[in-house]
C-alpha cells in the first residue's frame, strides 16, 4: 500500500511556487506493548471515566478545561476550540535562510521527505535543492496543518529535500541550567591525545542497520518461550558486565592508556653518553711564542 502524504501544497520562494508532496520519513518501530489483564479470568481490563465522590460519568458530560489556579478551570466547548484553529493553508512560504550548523540539534523534532508533485514541478524543485546545497543553507518557514502552525526547516538530502519540524523556543529547556556547574577546565594534552586515539580506533561510516533495540529482541524471545511453556515462569539468565570492585576513584590516564592498548610501560629513552675527555683532549694547546 502506497504511503499517504502528510501534506500536499506549494513551497513558495518570492514569486516562485513549487508543488510538492510531504511524506513521513519515520515509522513506528517493532516495539512490544503490553495490556493489563485480569489474571483470574484472563480478560483485558477496561478503564472508566470517573469523578471522585460521584463515580462513572457519561461521555457527553465531559468537556475540556484549562486549569487557571488550583482546582479552578476555564471550561471550553469543542466548537470554541475549533474556532481558533489555524486554517490549513496549502502554501509553505520560505521566509528565512540560515547556515546549516546554526540551529542547535535539540530544536529538530521529526523529519519528512519532500518530493515534487509532478514533472512540471521538478525543474523548480531541483533549482531550490541545488541553491541550498551550493550555499550550505537551511530554509525556514511555518506550515499550517491540522489546526496548528509548525515551524519547519528544509535542507537538501540526496536527490530530494528533507523537511523537519522544529520546536519553538518555549518548548526547549535552556542548556545553561544544566551545564552551569560543570567546571571550565582544560584537560592535559596527553589525555586529549589518548582520547583522540580511542576515537580514531572506533571511527567508522554510520550504518543504522548495525544498531537495534536489544531489549525488544529479548522481549520477543521471552514471549515465544512463554507461549511454548504454557504458563510456566521463564527467567532468562542475564550476564552482568564486569564492574571493578573497591574504590570508585579511577586513574583516568591509566584507563585511557589501557583503552587504546597503550598500558605497557614505554621504553626508556636512550640518552647519548658523554665521553670523559682524555688528558690530551682536555689539555689546552700551548700557543707558540713568537
Amino acid at each position: 500500500m502506497a504511503a499517504r502524504a502528510y501534506w500536499t501544497g506549494q513551497i513558495r520562494l518570492a514569486l516562485v511556487s513549487i508543488p510538492v508532496e510531504v511524506y513521513a520519513a519515520t515509522k513506528s518501530g517493532a516495539a512490544i506493548s503490553f495490556h493489563q489483564i485480569h489474571e483470574p479470568t484472563g480478560k483485558r481490563i477496561n478503564y472508566e471515566k470517573v469523578v471522585r465522590g460521584i463515580g462513572p460519568v457519561d461521555r457527553d458530560e465531559i468537556v475540556k478545561g484549562y486549569e487557571i489556579s488550583k482546582g479552578n478551570y476555564v471550561l471550553l466547548d469543542d466548537d470554541e476550540i475549533e474556532a481558533v484553529k489555524i486554517e490549513s493553508k496549502r502554501t509553505l512560504e520560505l521566509v528565512q535562510f540560515v547556515d546549516t550548523n546554526e540551529i542547535d540539534v535539540f530544536y529538530f523534532e521529526k523529519p519528512y521527505y519532500v518530493v515534487p508533485q509532478d514533472e512540471l514541478a521538478e525543474e523548480a524543485f531541483v533549482v531550490l535543492r541545488e541553491a541550498l546545497k551550493a550555499r550550505k543553507k537551511i530554509a525556514l518557514g511555518q506550515l499550517s496543518v491540522r489546526g496548528r502552525e509548525q515551524l519547519v526547516s528544509l535542507k537538501p538530502c540526496g536527490k530530494g529535500i528533507v523537511m523537519e519540524t522544529l520546536r519553538y523556543e518555549d518548548e526547549v529547556r535552556k542548556a545553561q541550567t544544566y551545564f552551569k556547574d560543570i567546571p571550565a577546565t582544560k584537560p592535559a594534552k596527553e589525555m586529549l591525545e589518548l582520547a583522540g586515539s580511542l576515537i580514531d580506533q572506533k571511527t567508522a561510516p554510520f550504518d543504522a542497520g548495525e544498531f537495534h533495540d536489544r531489549y525488544v529482541d529479548a522481549l520477543k524471545k521471552l514471549v515465544e518461550k512463554k507461549a511454548k511453556a504454557k504458563g510456566k515462569k521463564v527467567l532468562e539468565d542475564v550476564e552482568e558486565p564486569d564492574t571493578p570492585r573497591g574504590s570508585n576513584v579511577i586513574d583516568l590516564m591509566a584507563a585511557l592508556k589501557k583503552s587504546v592498548g597503550g598500558d605497557k610501560p614505554a621504553p626508556a629513552k636512550k640518552t647519548a653518553s658523554k665521553k670523559t675527555p682524555s688528558k690530551k683532549e682536555s689539555a689546552p694547546k700551548a700557543r707558540k711564542r713568537a
